[in-house]
């Protein structure tokens, strides 16, 4: 048998798959939105329930996932569902999406994170952040086409250390002087508005959201059909304790005005109780969390390349799985060429960090949007298929989940419209249409050829 011509295999274990979770969703997001939260919201107590409300949400799409990765295991995830559920046309441009702004744009978008931090350490001169960003792209890369064990290894230990920092911002919290002021108001002493609820929920989902990459891992994970349930379980299980233990304890330390107007208040708390140190711990602790997510990304993101290979014959060369290294090396390769490409695409712009996200939520949760409908389009078109597990109060829970994500949808092509960004985005799916067709074409031709 050549060595790219064997399959994923179930090698996965479950401490493995839960790290990728954790870490693909846990990124440099938390160190940030907490004050965002708190001031849209300017109430404790509803900002404490935001982040509740997000742990449902996110908990009724992961039934969702649950329901559809038990009954279709396979490395293409996503794209797999939609394949079934729309046909190979409306699946490619997912793919396409994927490869060139979803989760590309994901790793470019947290490289940054990770070159902002590092450079205030560790500078490089004249575009240093672009400069880490290209490196760790590379660097990671090369670990993931080591080999499955490898990037599965490195992801325990990141995630390990990564949920050490928010730990750290918890301890902190505890021993660290009280700034919360001697009229703070107590909690539900006032409701926001729903406008300005419904902008905190945008930051809160947007911290969740991550854990649908879980479907790409259902083909290679130890346990049998149902084991992918546990693990999204699990996984947000660990999330959502660790966000509200940091936002309890942030708001303990710094008091809900205190949190409002902090840039950055794990860093602030930290320093309060341990000085420089403490300002350098965080600072390692969202570097670390970049790395985590970056990490993890590429582990899922490579294989919706290897499952288009499979399905359109000009592109089979990422079709290919090594079976000792049990990894889709061609599509790492591909994945970090064009995740390097747009770095260079951030590092020309005024913001790298808020370029990628301009680029890719417009279209990310435009496509989550059409997999939480193809449970419903699953369900009629293929009722008589094994579910070993099925979505608990169907239809409202994946109603709910749908509904979050339109809204996502709507909210994120109006932030992006706002600062003129919708073009690139738009820009690059017109290019995935015109790719569509030459591939189309080539499997045409292919056909006819025979």
């Amino acid at each position: 048998m050549r060595i790219d011509s064997a399959a994923p295999e179930p090698r996965l274990r479950w401490r493995d798959a839960i790290a990728i979770i954790v870490g693909i969703v846990i990124g440099a997001g938390i160190f940030k939105t907490p004050s965002l939260v708190a001031g849209t919201t300017g109430d404790s107590g509803w900002a404490i329930v935001a982040w509740l409300v997000g742990a449902l949400v996110s908990l009724a799409g992961a039934l969702c996932y649950a329901e559809l990765a038990c009954a279709y295991r396979h490395a293409g995830g996503d794209y797999h569902f939609l394949t079934r559920a729309y046909g190979r046309d409306l699946s490619f441009l997912y793919a396409w999406a994927r490869a060139t702004v979803i989760n590309t744009g994901a790793i470019a978008l947290l490289a940054f994170v990770f070159g902002d931090y590092v450079s205030t350490v560790f500078p490089l001169g004249n575009g240093s952040t672009a400069i880490w960003a290209a490196l760790i792209v590379a660097a990671l890369t090369v670990v993931n086409i080591v080999g499955l064990h490898a990037s599965a290894r490195t992801q325990n230990w990141l995630t390990i250390v990564e949920v050490g920092g928010l730990c750290a911002i918890v301890v902190a919290s505890m021993i660290s002087p009280q700034n919360i002021g001697p009229s703070a108001a107590p909690p539900f002493s006032s409701t926001p508005a729903p406008g300005l609820f419904g902008l905190s929920m945008v930051f809160v989902l947007l911290t969740y959201g991550g854990w649908n990459e879980a479907a790409y891992l259902s083909a290679e994970l130890r346990g049998g059909k149902r084991a992918i349930m546990p693990v999204l379980l699990a996984s947000l299980g660990i999330i959502t304790a660790a966000y509200l233990a940091v936002n309890l304890a942030l708001l303990h330390s710094m008091g809900l005005a205190g949190l409002a107007d902090s840039k950055a208040p794990g860093a602030d708390v930290m320093a309060r109780a341990f000085g420089t140190v403490g300002t350098q711990l965080i600072a390692l602790a969202v570097a670390v969390s970049a790395l985590t997510s970056i990490n993890a990304t590429m582990i899922v993101g490579a294989r919706t390349n290897y499952a288009m290979g499979h399905d359109w014959p000009a592109l089979r060369f990422m079709g290919g799985w090594h079976a000792r290294r049990a990894a889709p090396v061609t599509s790492f390769v591909v994945q970090g060429a064009i995740a390097l490409a747009l770095v260079l695409f951030g590092a020309l712009q005024h913001d790298g960090f808020e370029a990628m996200v301009e680029f890719t939520a417009p279209v990310f949760w435009a496509f989550l949007l059409l997999v939480g409908v193809s449970l419903f389009v699953l369900r009629a078109k293929d009722g008589r298929a094994e579910r070993p597990f099925r979505v608990p109060l169907y239809p409202l829970t994946p109603v709910v989940f749908c509904a979050a994500c339109a809204w996502l949808t709507w909210s994120s092509i109006a932030y992006a419209a706002s600062r003129n960004a919708i073009r690139v985005s738009l820009l690059v799916m017109g290019a995935g249409i015109v790719a569509w067709m030459l591939t189309r074409l080539h499997a045409h031709l292919a056909t006819r050829q025979r």
